[in-house]
């Protein structure tokens, strides 16, 4: 079984979370960032080598370390909140944290915003690929801040707050991280040749929606919809794909009443999760070296990461193995422990019920029987 290198970050539990966690491992100090959605797939493309791998098209990636010195929580105020000590993880398990940012900050202090927040989890001892989302309207705690929506965290204090934030309120220690915005997003998509999604009628309907809203027919098209079936394969240019991965439903779009669909937050993320799972299946199937050149060439200067050269070359030199994973999915928070909230200036939350059992079920899906009162080993 492979093992990682330095660059890996042991993680462990102490007692303020044994109530929840049990097992102990050693403990190291890590290192993670932010990233998109679909670095994910920047990530597998490197996978589907399993051969020669040239440093001089990892030079195009954007490394950018962050400083993990800072203690997760900062000012008390929250007794709920879970301590740099308390973190917990094992060594064959990988955790990746994907943002998606939808805008970029315009100066030091002004950080953009996060769209999208998954966790990437490579768990080499149970031989799965586990992405999990969480909702970006949880009500949480954001060390140094209080209490607010989850997203705020990066706009309040870039990638190292929002790593901060999944660490105190989850338990979760966060190794690295990668970023992509949403042209990014779109460049890589249409470097893939595009993606075959399964769309419900309503999903293409969305699409055509929102770029008819937002005057886009200068830059894709229309998805020719066939009202015979329902759902039906339809070809996905970048620009098609954000939409997509971006649907929560809407009411009324740009003011017309037609333009009216259903879904949520929790749809939302569920097509994301889709939509990775998707692309990974098609490289995992017709991705080249040459493939995997040519579009690390041409989007590496649009993403940023903490991963370096060594963690990738380790990724690729085991690549055959991690194709072979399966791959499973979870929304944090889990059913049944959460409740829609208002806060005091009326803004819509999600309130976390029990946080207690979120935490448990968030270690349970990421490590199963290495937590107590799992037993979900193969």
């Amino acid at each position: 079984m492979a093992k990682y290198n330095d660059d890996y970050v042991d993680i462990s539990s102490s007692s303020q979370v044994d109530k929840v966690f049990s097992k102990k491992t050693k403990n190291k100090k890590g290192k993670a960032k932010r990233v998109f959605v679909l670095i994910l797939s920047i990530i597998m493309l490197l996978f589907g080598t399993g051969m020669v791998y040239y440093y001089s098209v990892l030079d195009s990636l954007n490394f950018e370390d962050i400083d993990k010195t800072q203690p997760t929580t900062t000012d008390g105020s929250d007794s709920n909140a879970v301590k740099t000590d308390s973190l917990i993880g094992n060594e064959y398990v990988l955790n990746i944290l994907l943002f998606g940012q939808d805008a970029h900050g315009n100066g030091k202090d002004d950080f953009g915003r996060s769209d999208t927040m998954i966790l990437l989890s490579l768990d080499n001892l149970h031989k799965k690929i586990k992405l999990t989302s969480f909702q970006r309207d949880t009500y949480v705690y954001i060390p140094g801040y209080g209490d607010g929506k989850l997203n705020s965290a990066f706009s309040l204090g870039g990638v190292p707050l929002a790593i901060q934030m999944v660490e105190a309120n989850f338990g979760i220690e966060v190794d690295k991280y990668a970023c992509v915005d949403f042209d990014s997003f779109r460049k890589i998509i249409n470097v893939l040749g595009g993606v075959d999604m399964e769309l419900s009628i309503e999903e293409m309907e969305y699409i055509n929606a929102q770029i008819d809203v937002n005057n886009q027919l200068s830059k894709t098209e229309f998805l020719e919809i066939d009202y015979s079936k329902d759902p039906q394969i339809a070809h996905l240019d970048g620009y098609q794909a954000l939409w997509y991965a971006r649907n929560r439903g809407a009411e009324s779009l740009g003011g017309n009443p037609a333009y009216s669909f259903s879904g949520d937050d929790w749809d939302r993320t569920q097509r994301q999760r889709k939509l990775l799972e998707t692309i990974m299946l098609s490289l995992k199937e017709e991705a080249s070296l040459t493939d995997i050149v040519e579009i690390v060439n041409e989007i590496g200067p649009l993403v940023t990461t903490n991963l370096k050269k060594s963690d990738i070359t380790f990724l690729v030199s085991n690549c055959m193995t991690y194709l072979d994973y399966e791959m499973i999915e979870l929304a944090i928070p889990t059913e049944g422990n959460w409740s829609y909230g208002r806060t005091d200036d009326m803004q819509s939350v999600i309130v976390i019920n029990d946080w207690d059992k979120v935490r448990y079920d968030l270690a349970s899906f990421v490590y199963e029987d290495l937590v107590t009162g799992t037993n979900t080993t193969p």
